[in-house]
């Protein structure tokens, strides 16, 4: 039997920007063993898993390593995917049942706009040894579940970031969120994202991520409608919009490659 799957990269147009991930549209249920098995064979940051038993669209997401409980850019792809190829029609809100809670997604203005928790940072005592692995003089840190989230002063500290991975694989952290104010004035701020715990060393673009640090420059700067880039090598962007407890987040998606998946 074959399976639909899409490599799409995420918050960007670009056919070589964004971050990529594998979609797979399944027609019954699968073992997270056969899963995660087909996310380490992607070898992608994430491989989403889609799959409506006729009463709801359930959602799940792999790294290479392990299940995730939650990922923007590859819910986003989920979402483009389904609309590009007519699994779900035009202009139809699409609602995922995730580990995550309801996630939505709906199309706005040429973007696809997710619905995810807030989880506002919480202010804690820099970790000595992580911050002195990332090289950084962080001017804020804070905490959003079990990962961190580190202000710097100026963008080219952020770009000078270059942690050595087996050394921050010694720590037992999650993930690592960096981020400072632009100085281009093109956006209202720019971040990095660091994961080896988890398989990803550096993840392109990360959605989750912006669930924290959306709340964080919306008191830091006093609006709910903020721009963001993620400075990686590939790099993306993405509209951010703090409603209440939950954050908008909205980008673009294009399709690089659509097939069958034979196993």
């Amino acid at each position: 039997m074959s399976i639909p799957l899409y490599h799409v990269n995420a918050f960007s147009s670009d056919a070589f920007g964004g971050n990529p991930a594998a979609v797979c549209i399944l027609t019954q249920a699968r073992t997270d063993d056969w899963m995660l098995s087909v996310a380490a064979q992607m070898n992608l940051s994430e491989t989403a898993f889609v799959f409506d038993d006729g009463q709801s669209l359930s959602l799940r997401w792999f790294t290479p390593e392990r299940e995730v409980e939650l990922c923007g850019h590859a819910t986003l792809a989920s979402a483009h995917a389904l609309w590009h190829y007519g699994y779900v029609a035009q202009g139809q809100k699409i609602v995922f049942q995730s580990r995550a809670g309801v996630l939505t997604a709906e199309q706005q203005l040429g973007l696809i706009q997710l619905d995810f928790p807030a989880t506002a940072p919480k202010p804690v005592n820099a970790p000595a040894k992580l911050v002195e692995m990332l090289a950084i003089s962080p001017i804020y840190t804070g905490k959003f579940g079990a990962k961190y989230l580190f202000e710097v002063e100026t963008e080219q500290q952020l770009l000078a970031i270059k942690p050595n991975m087996t050394e921050l694989l010694t720590l037992p952290e999650r993930g690592v969120s960096v981020t400072c104010a632009d100085s281009s004035g093109q956006y209202d701020f720019i971040s990095r994202y660091f994961a080896p715990w988890v398989g990803i060393d550096e993840d392109p673009v990360n959605g989750s991520s912006h669930c924290a640090l959306t709340p964080y420059w919306s008191q830091r700067l006093a609006k709910t409608n903020l721009t963001a880039r993620q400075a990686s090598v590939r790099g993306g962007d993405l509209s951010l919009q703090l409603v209440g407890g939950r954050v908008k987040i909205s980008g673009a998606a294009v399709t690089v490659l659509a097939g069958q998946l034979l196993v």
